[in-house]
């Protein structure tokens, strides 16, 4: 996994040296809005070589991110494949549980802000225990994002699950599970399709009372390529607070997506 780290920063560094086709700043807005009207496919990978209480043991998650988008309707899956650490042994190594979110989106009147809302769903495809919960989960997302200007946008994307039923009678023992992610954004323009972006995941495991606060430095760059517009993005990102043991002190995470926008869809006027 750390790996598949490296091949995503070094693919960042060859695609920003190359000359493509200028991006306009409401491409860069595009490539980083989570509510674009865009089908997508991305690459995400955080990879975490310092875990609080493991010392020794790293962690990686490496994500394949497609998005698909129709009429006001967004749809995200995470297909996450994972290395977690283990108390006795090496670490394991497979396929995680994937996610599933639908958001629709509202367009309110007269204002620059997106609001997307829908059901959230987990299934336990994960092929070993300790690298999924175990349960089908049920639960919401909910995004919002705001540009300030044509050179800075923010916003947030939130979800939260919790277990309905297990997936068979072993884990019927494992505990419930209930989740919540907080992932504030900011995105600000600094010209040739570079941009600086803070983008880190909040993690609140409210089963077990444990929780991850992080921060993220990151710089992103954006190209255009015919109809395709590609992102990637480096950021560090550092852990402000946390509880529970083999939460990462730190992480870094290397993103590469592609966007293929859709058929316009007629907003309201705002």
């Amino acid at each position: 996994m750390k790996t598949t780290a490296k091949n995503i920063i070094t693919l960042f560094f060859l695609f920003s040296s190359l000359t493509l086709l200028s991006q306009t700043q409401e491409q860069v807005q595009m490539a980083n809005n989570p509510l674009a009207r865009a089908n997508a496919v991305g690459l995400q990978d955080y990879y975490a070589p310092k875990l609080y209480g493991l010392d020794g043991q790293i962690a990686n998650t490496f994500m394949i991110r497609p998005v698909m988008v129709t009429s006001r309707l967004v749809i995200r899956a995470t297909i996450p494949v994972v290395t977690a650490p283990c108390l006795k042994g090496d670490p394991k190594s497979g396929l995680s549980d994937i996610n599933i979110f639908g958001t629709y989106v509202w367009y309110l009147p007269k204002s620059t802000t997106d609001i997307g809302f829908g059901p959230a769903f987990s299934f336990p495809t994960a092929t070993d225990s300790i690298l999924g919960a175990g349960k089908y989960q049920l639960g919401a997302a909910f995004i919002l994002v705001q540009p300030l200007s044509k050179n800075v946008m923010i916003g947030s994307l939130i979800t939260w699950q919790t277990s309905v039923f297990s997936a068979n009678e072993a884990a019927k023992a494992r505990p419930s599970t209930s989740e919540l992610n907080f992932q504030p954004f900011s995105v600000f323009q600094i010209g040739s399709g570079f941009t600086l972006k803070s983008t880190a995941v909040w993690t609140f495991d409210f089963t077990n009372g444990h929780y991850i606060i992080p921060i993220g430095f990151g710089v992103g760059k954006v190209l255009v390529s015919g109809g395709a517009i590609i992102s990637m993005g480096l950021e560090p990102q550092f852990t402000l607070l946390h509880n529970g043991m083999g939460q990462p002190g730190f992480q870094l995470f290397a993103g590469l997506n592609i966007q293929v926008p859709a058929k316009p869809h007629k907003a309201p006027e705002k």
